[in-house]
C-alpha cells in the first residue's frame, strides 16, 4: 500500500541521486516546479520537474519501476512525449538527461 510519505520518500531519493552524480545538473537545466509521482500499476513513484534547457523545453518525468530502474519521460511544452529511455539506473540519470540536453 502506498503512502504519502513513500511517495515523497521516492522522489527525495530521485533527487538526492541526482544531487550526488551532479550538484550543478538541476540548475544547468532550469529544473523547477518539481513534484512526487504517485504509484501506479506500472510505477513504484517517481520524480517530475519542468526543465528550460537548450533543446529540450517542457517536463522531465524519472518514473521508479517496481524491478527497481527508472523509465524516464521527456514531454514538451505542448504536453507530448517526444522521447522515452527505459532501463535507466541511478547512475544514469544525469548523463541521459544531459544527452537529451543537448550537452
Amino acid at each position: 500500500m502506498e503512502t504519502p510519505s513513500r511517495t515523497m520518500q521516492i522522489a527525495q531519493t530521485i533527487l538526492e541521486q541526482i544531487k550526488c552524480e551532479d550538484r550543478s545538473a538541476l540548475m544547468a537545466w532550469g529544473a523547477k516546479n518539481f513534484f512526487a509521482i504517485s504509484e501506479s500499476e506500472e510505477f513504484e513513484g517517481g520524480l517530475a520537474f519542468q526543465v528550460n534547457g537548450l533543446k529540450h523545453k517542457g517536463w522531465v518525468k524519472i518514473c521508479l519501476r517496481w524491478v527497481d530502474d527508472y523509465t524516464i519521460i521527456f514531454i514538451n511544452r505542448n504536453r507530448e512525449i517526444v522521447k522515452t529511455f527505459e532501463g535507466a539506473y541511478c547512475d544514469m540519470l544525469v548523463p541521459v538527461i544531459d544527452w537529451i540536453e543537448g550537452k
